[in-house]
């Protein structure tokens, strides 16, 4: 199975980027992840990347640049089965509106050099490597 991702990378002026603690009942739940989410069949990921954005955090982009592409696999609980990640991942330094967590969960602005901190599923952990 391949699961295509849109993906934001949320700078701002004092080059803090934020991330979102993921829900414990999704898959790497509880993690802390950058915002986005699923890319439907009617969507190329920046209109994905934009309703995700506007539903995860209540702000409208204003621009998105593609900063790279990640092809990550997860192998199941049961060993067995794999899930394969498609991830478009985007720098988003224009938005309108104050993000916050619109589903409740916590959002932080961290430093770059904090990132590595916080414990992202393994497909964020080359998004990391790139903006160290």
């Amino acid at each position: 199975m391949l699961i295509h991702v849109a993906v934001a990378v949320i700078i701002n002026d004092d080059d803090t980027i934020l991330i979102s603690r993921r829900a414990a009942d999704k898959h790497q739940g509880n993690k802390w992840e950058f915002p986005g989410g699923k890319v439907k069949d009617n969507e190329n990921s920046q209109e994905a990347l934009r309703r995700e954005i506007m539903e995860e955090l209540g702000i409208e982009l204003q621009s998105a640049i593609q900063m790279t592409d990640i092809l990550h696999e997860y192998s199941e609980n049961d060993g067995a089965s794999k899930t394969k990640v498609l991830l478009d991942v985007y720098e988003v330094r224009e938005w309108l509106g104050e993000p916050k967590g619109v589903e409740g969960q916590p959002i932080l602005w961290v430093k770059r050099s904090e990132l590595a901190q916080y414990d992202f599923p393994d497909a964020n952990k080359e998004i990391i490597a790139l903006l160290q």
